[in-house]
């Protein structure tokens, strides 16, 4: 057997495991018996640490030194070459940390999640402080163990966004900071906010469920190879080969979350059923960055769904399915309503304008504490004092402020940026869609999503993993990462909403 074909061996017994792993997963958030949670929490933590094992085992890393000797590398084929340097850098960054150390980091992120829950419902900062505390000192380590050149929290933002960096990061920060931020109060100060009560109402849980159906069909996600459900913290998850889920929230008295939370899941759903069959049970079978991924679920749900020749399709649909609510509303005022721009203490409930301020704050401060330049007792002032100067509000509580998110309680720090690098991305790769397909806005104005998502398949989908981010937009768009796009984007889209 060649090397090359010893590792895809290796590989498709992993992904296997992970294919069972992440089925368990998304059952155990949609359908399984409250009593069965615990069981399966053992089997699911069984099957991950199985596939764990087998990916840094001493035969894998011998594999990989093998198939990096020059006489066998150069036989190899570009994707061949590709799937090692990946693998490579994979097993060198997991094989970095001890295990005694991820067992003591999982062990602590698990525990710390937990009182993160109750700390965030009793407003009390004081009692996940010393959890924190230690996932950043042993944060700290871990990045000190993966290695880095300037900044110990770029060891951390590579787990999430190869290639990038806090310099880089602070280059996208910079232009973006000094537009949104005016703009936003022009907005508030001189535009004309649109009507928001006439998003609320009574919305049947099947009329959500059907609408959400057909804009997830538009967009041109496959129900043959996935499904749709309902859970309390909606995701999208990928249990293999045509076979990728995604769930949703419905609210009573509100539709739109629902509308648009399928549509945005859908986004990252119609990413992963495009990736090439042909890369299956390899290193490169997978989304290139979570930040590429962010990009296919913002641009669906933002430029497409909340755009206003989506919406010419689409909204009469709205209409047939709650007369009562929407029959004598006119197009132009609910295309308003869901675009308003409203300054938010909560990331998640942020509009398009003001979303990617909430990741500057949180970016600012995650490499603060990671650095030492800040500490975990003076976060809740240094959280209030970052709103006010980008959002100019200011949290009442720190449920509202500090302990609204997950990310750092879980350890997950260093993910925040590619939230906003998606909004960037995508901005830029719709931009140069429009103009690679004639008409592409006449199209959607049609019903005609699928222009849009062949080309997304062309030139993102169909590579997989196999270059870093940037090297893709590149090849993708033509050009390095540029900020502009995005602010030209929405300037123009909000200032005609806003009539400034």
């Amino acid at each position: 057997m060649k090397l090359i074909d010893e590792l895809r061996s290796k590989y498709s017994e992993i992904t296997y495991l992970h294919s069972a792993a992440a089925l368990m997963a998304w059952d155990m958030r949609t359908y399984i018996p409250p009593k069965g949670a615990e069981m399966r929490s053992e089997v699911l933590g069984y099957v991950s640490t199985l596939a764990f094992r087998k990916a840094v085992s001493e035969e894998m890393g011998t594999l990989l030194s093998q198939l990096a000797e020059g006489k066998i590398e150069e036989e190899l084929t570009e994707d061949e070459k590709a799937m090692v340097r990946v693998a490579t850098k994979a097993y060198k960054r997991v094989k970095a940390i001890p295990p005694d150390l991820y067992h003591r980091f999982s062990v602590l992120s698990s525990k710390s999640e937990k009182v993160w829950e109750r700390s965030r419902n009793e407003n009390d900062f004081k009692s996940i402080a010393p959890y924190l505390e230690e996932i950043i000192d042993l944060l700290r380590e871990m990045a000190r163990l993966y290695g880095y050149e300037e900044n110990p929290y770029d060891a951390l933002l590579e787990g999430y966004e190869e290639g990038m960096t806090a310099k880089k990061l602070r280059k996208i920060i910079e232009p973006l900071k000094s537009e949104l931020i005016p703009f936003t109060n022009r907005i508030l100060k001189e535009g004309r906010s649109p009507n928001t009560e006439i998003l609320r109402g009574r919305f049947s849980r099947k009329a959500q469920e059907k609408l959400s159906r057909k804009a997830l069909k538009l967009i041109g996600y496959d129900f043959k190879a996935g499904r749709l459900d309902e859970t309390v913290h909606p995701f999208t998850i990928g249990i293999g080969v045509n076979d990728v889920r995604v769930t949703t929230k419905y609210s009573p008295d509100e539709f739109t979350p629902s509308l648009f939370g399928s549509i945005h899941e859908g986004g990252h759903a119609i990413y992963e059923q495009g990736l090439p069959v042909s890369l299956r049970d390899t290193p490169l079978y997978g989304a290139c960055s979570l930040g590429i991924h962010e990009s296919q679920s913002r641009m669906m749900e933002n430029m497409v769904g909340r755009s206003m020749e989506f919406l010419s399709f689409f909204y009469p649909q709205i209409q047939k399915a709650y007369p009562s609510n929407f029959r004598d509303v006119p197009l132009g005022d609910f295309y308003r309503a869901i675009n308003n721009v409203k300054p938010s203490l909560i990331r998640i409930e942020a509009d398009e304008v003001t979303y990617n301020l909430h990741i500057m704050v949180r970016f600012e401060l995650e490499e603060a504490l990671i650095k030492g330049d800040l500490k975990v007792s003076d976060l809740p002032e240094a959280w209030n004092s970052k709103m006010k100067e980008y959002l100019g509000i200011v949290p009442q509580t720190n449920t509202d402020g500090v302990l609204q998110d997950v990310h750092w309680p879980s350890g997950t720090i260093g993910y925040f940026p590619s939230y906003m690098l998606g909004n960037l991305y995508a901005a830029q790769m719709f931009a140069k869609a429009k103009e690679d397909i004639p008409g592409l806005e006449k199209r959607i104005e049609k019903g005609d999503v699928l222009s849009l998502v062949d080309w997304l398949r062309d030139n993102i989908h169909s590579v997989g993993r196999r270059y870093e981010p940037e090297k893709l937009l590149k090849i993708a768009t033509g050009k390095e990462l540029d900020p502009s796009y995005f602010l030209n984007y929405v300037m123009e889209k909000y200032s005609k909403i806003y009539l400034i």
